[in-house]
């Protein structure tokens, strides 16, 4: 009989869940993929719940498909939700720069009536001199 290692990963800290960063989820992701190898066993391997190494198989082929189509780079759910907050702030700093102007334009049309008056005033000073 021949002697196995176990690997024993020892989790210290309060943190409960693992973070990956995309090179470690594509490297794994890529192992997954090589023929002979099964998704459980890749999982094992890497201290991964299989679900989770199926979903970034997932999301692997979903976003690089899109990317090659699109013939550009995939936008991650963290980045999206950023630019569509600062979308929202722009639209609203849109709005109210929309408003003030309005509001200008309506007061320069008010004094714009009042304007000849007083240039009319200020002509018969000037010729009185």
């Amino acid at each position: 009989m021949s002697e196995e290692f176990r690997r024993i990963e020892v989790i210290t800290g309060t943190e409960r869940r693992r973070r990956w960063t995309v090179a470690e989820k594509l490297r794994i992701v890529e192992e997954s993929l090589q023929p002979g190898l099964s998704v459980s066993y890749v999982a094992r391997q890497h201290g991964v719940a299989p679900n989770l190494l199926f979903r970034w198989r997932k999301l692997m082929r979903e976003g690089g498909g899109e990317a090659m189509r699109a013939d550009g780079p995939v936008v991650g759910d963290h980045e999206l939700r950023r630019l569509d907050e600062r979308i929202r702030e722009l639209e609203r700093q849109l709005g109210r720069k929309t408003l003030e102007v309005e509001i200008l334009k309506e007061a320069l049309a008010k004094a714009g009536t009042k304007k000849p008056n007083l240039l009319t005033a200020s002509s018969l000073m000037g010729s009185s001199r």
